[in-house]
């Protein structure tokens, strides 16, 4: 590690008393203005909604990203959207792996997904990159598939002779966005299950359909 490494991994813990971040949680999607709300941006539209539900904003810009630093479950974790365009995803991704020693089990992706209906949820511990070109840079650069992946449904072309391209990086109307913030609500229960080591849990509770609330205790004994 050279000396600008060290400065910089020492403003970074100072930044964050915690210490390093233990869980790294990325939203894919394509950076600037034009991309926003796209359906393609899904997994920043979703991470910026997970960031307001812990209480933590984007103000840095580290690993060619933007980041911000926040705690889940008493842990410290760095939320991540990358600006080097979807395709190469996990350059940013790698880099900050690579800095804080980050192995692939703890690093939460979110992404879209052609194949799923609007707003669904699929939670999967690892996996094949599904045809998904920034989850393809990121296993390519990485090594690995064991990434715990939240994948949310942007609906499928309208007809088959859909242009791909358009319709990935056409704006959600007001009824998707109703249910990407449903996803949202998900999402926010899940990630905590991950970083808990509870991938399975997550998945059996949030994995489409509405949130389930934990079952409610049975009611005490009235024997004698």
């Amino acid at each position: 590690m050279g000396i600008f490494d060290i400065f910089k991994q020492l403003e970074t813990q100072q930044q964050s008393p915690l210490g390093p971040p233990q869980f790294l949680v990325v939203g894919l999607g394509n950076p600037g203005a034009k991309y926003a709300n796209t359906r393609h941006n899904t997994g920043f539209i979703l991470l910026d909604m997970f960031a307001e539900h812990i209480g933590t904003q984007f103000v840095k810009h580290q690993f060619q990203s933007h980041v911000a630093q926040g705690t889940c479950e008493g842990l410290p974790i760095l939320l991540m959207k990358p600006d080097t365009f979807m395709n190469l995803s996990g350059q940013a991704v790698n880099e900050a792996m690579r800095f804080y020693h980050i192995p692939p089990e703890h690093v939460i992706v979110i992404y879209d997904d052609i194949n799923l209906p609007v707003g669904n949820v699929r939670i999967r511990k690892k996996g094949s990159d599904g045809g998904h070109n920034g989850m393809k840079n990121i296993i390519y650069l990485s090594g690995s598939d064991d990434f715990p992946r939240i994948r949310v449904g942007i609906g499928q072309k309208p007809h088959p002779d859909y242009p791909l391209a358009d319709w990935v990086l056409s704006q959600f109307t007001p009824a998707d966005m109703t249910a990407i913030r449903d996803a949202s609500d998900r999402i926010n229960q899940a990630i905590p299950l991950i970083v808990q080591g509870k991938p399975d849990l997550a998945m059996s509770r949030h994995n489409s359909g509405k949130p389930k609330k934990a079952a409610a205790p049975p009611p005490a004994s009235t024997d004698t």
